[in-house]
């Protein structure tokens, strides 16, 4: 279910956050705050991107529930441009929070490894 999902996806930027690196400015900054802050932060943007693909997946004709994992990846390669707004709010807010390039590092490293398998969990439920 999408509870599911969600646990992972926050496992995920839980270990993200332990490995991404932070310039000094935003290390200071931010030094205050515990994992739980991060995620709160961006867990709501995570989810909301996470949601528009599944939209976007289960919209399109292509999909079955049958479908194979690299015909899966395929749907969400090309449901990331219909969904441009809230990954871009994801990366920058990574960004802000752990510096540059930390938030594309994340879309394509962490979320990306579990995306495939919370979309097709969240398309069955629907």
């Amino acid at each position: 279910m999408i509870v599911k999902s969600l646990v992972g996806l926050s496992l995920v930027l839980n270990v993200s956050l332990d490995v991404m690196p932070r310039t000094p400015p935003q290390r200071a900054a931010w030094a205050q705050f515990s994992a739980r802050h991060f995620e709160a932060a961006l867990l709501p943007l995570v989810k909301r991107a996470t949601d528009c693909i599944v939209r976007q997946v289960a919209s399109d004709p292509r999909y079955t529930h049958e479908i194979r994992s690299d015909e899966i990846n395929d749907l969400i390669i090309d449901s990331i441009g219909a969904c441009e707004r809230p990954v871009r709010a994801m990366i920058k807010a990574h960004d802000r929070m752990f510096g540059a390039g930390s938030g594309e590092a994340f879309l394509l490293g962490p979320y990306l490894d579990v995306l495939p398998a919370a979309v097709v969990q969240q398309v069955k439920v629907k």
